[in-house]
Formats: structure tokens, sequence, C-alpha cells
């Protein structure tokens, strides 16, 4: 799918969906930097309205579907970064995702969490939303969240 009529916020506003406000850093960086035609997201929480939406481990305290609706709201910050820094109208694809899932010992379902930030790419951006991933368990994220996903998308 190329941009709709109307750009990338039309179809938002056609599948109900509404940016947040850019998440503001949690340590010495910037949420989203431009390099050529390439857009690179920090990592970005799952924040709704400044805080977390929950904390702990998945396959612990953190459920798998849980973890999912937390990565999905990972990358709607993630292009709510981008739309800030390039407008999100001058996206032409998603490059990649790279997933880090805070997993309680013996958890394998990484792939299954961040399947929640690549399905929601997909119904957004349509062909032009599928992209390499990466679905990483590791021990502990920023803040105690279950879920850090970042973006690269490539510019027209």
């Amino acid at each position: 799918m190329t941009a709709p009529a109307g750009g990338w916020h039309a179809r938002l506003a056609e599948l109900g969906i509404r940016l947040p406000p850019v998440a503001a850093p949690v340590a010495a960086y910037v949420p989203a930097i431009r390099t050529g035609s390439l857009v690179f997201t920090s990592g970005q929480l799952p924040f709704v309205d400044g805080g977390l939406r929950r904390t702990g481990k998945v396959g612990g305290s953190v459920d798998a579907e849980a973890a999912a609706a937390d990565a999905k709201v990972c990358a709607l910050n993630g292009l709510a970064a981008i739309d800030d820094l390039v407008g999100l109208d001058e996206v032409a694809r998603i490059v990649r995702v790279v997933g880090y899932v805070a997993s309680a010992e013996g958890f394998t379902g990484q792939p299954r969490v961040i399947n929640g930030a690549s399905e929601l790419l997909a119904k957004i951006f349509g062909e032009a939303g599928r992209h390499a991933r990466s679905a990483v368990g590791v021990a502990e994220l920023p803040l105690g969240a279950p879920v850090e996903v970042e973006l690269t998308v490539e510019l027209r």
C-alpha cells in the first residue's frame, strides 16, 4: 500500500487510531534521529499519559497477550516520534522492527509478543508495513517495562 489520499494520517483516522504525544526520553538520548533517507527511533516503552501501562516479566506477572498490547503501544509511540521529527506522511516503508521482551525464566514466546507491533504496522501501512524483525528476550528493561520496541523507517 502506498500512502493513501490524505497520507498516513488519513489512514490512522480511518482506523480510529490517534498518535500519542511523543514520550519524553528517560535518559540522555533523543526519541528519533534521521540519517539520509532513514529514521531510527530510540527504544520506545509502553508509555501512556507519561507512565508505564504495567511493569513485570512476560511469562511471569505479565501474560503474553497483555505484553503484545504493550508492544502495540510501543509502536505507536515510535510512530509519534517519527511524526514529530519528519512527519508521518514522509514514511515510504517500515524497514525493521526490533523488540525486546523482559522474559521470565523459560518464556520463549517473544515473537508472539512483538507481533503486537508488527501486526499494527501492517494494518496501518499495508505492504509498506512489512518489515525485517528481531524479537529478543532479555532479563530486564528500563523502569521494569515488559516490552521495548525500536523502529527503522525509510523516507520518500
